[in-house]
């Protein structure tokens, strides 16, 4: 693949993902910050979904010999403290990486802030991280789930995939979307309440 078409990919698979961020609402404060809450699972259930689907791709990928696999290492220190950092960001500016910038462009004008904030970070941290790499480098290297259990990996990613469909369906009887969207789309269920409770005012003052 050349460079050009390298880039005319790319361009394509973020317009695809661009439409279905926006379309699945995920990018939403409200959204992003009930998953935090545990009051809102649309997060959730999309990324699940991208997951299966990302899973049962590289099964088939990797099963027919299409794609060598290249896992990063893991560095105990960096994943979990990173992870951390990165939750609390998340929750505090309802946002994060993948969403800020859909955010900007449905008009979100704190998710510039967000932008301006990720970018100094991410800045930051590539001048200090020589600086930081002892304590941050710590970890067993090239640490899969196939390996640790003995099976090939389209396997592995077969039976994880079904078994984050299950838990998907099973999420969604529970919890389903259309109650959690919100009655703006904004994964804003207060406001969905207070709506349906107007609502029923209004239909209880005509029958009277």
């Amino acid at each position: 693949m050349t460079v050009l078409s390298a880039i005319f990919v790319g361009l394509a698979m973020g317009l695809i993902f661009g439409f279905a961020l926006e379309k699945s609402r995920v990018f939403e404060p409200g959204v992003i910050v009930g998953q935090m809450q545990l009051s809102n699972f649309i997060m959730l259930k999309v990324f699940l979904s991208a997951v299966v689907t990302g899973l049962v791709v590289l099964a088939a990928l990797n099963g027919f010999g299409l794609v060598k696999l290249a896992p990063k290492g893991t560095f105990y220190t960096a994943d979990i403290g990173g992870g951390l950092l990165l939750g609390i960001g998340i929750t505090l500016a309802g946002a994060c990486p993948g969403t800020v910038l859909a955010q900007v462009g449905a008009g979100y004008k704190d998710a510039w802030l967000t932008l301006l904030g990720g970018l100094c970070g991410a800045a930051t941290f590539g001048y200090l991280e020589p600086a930081l790499r002892p304590w941050i480098g710590d970890g067993p290297g090239k640490l899969t789930l196939d390996a640790m259990i003995g099976l090939p990996f389209w396997i592995a990613a077969l039976v994880l995939a079904l078994l984050f469909a299950a838990a998907l369906v099973g999420l969604e009887r529970w919890r389903s979307w259309r109650g959690e969207v919100g009655a703006n789309g904004d994964g804003d269920r207060a406001g969905t309440i207070a709506a349906y409770d107007i609502t029923s005012v209004r239909v209880t003052k005509t029958s009277i």
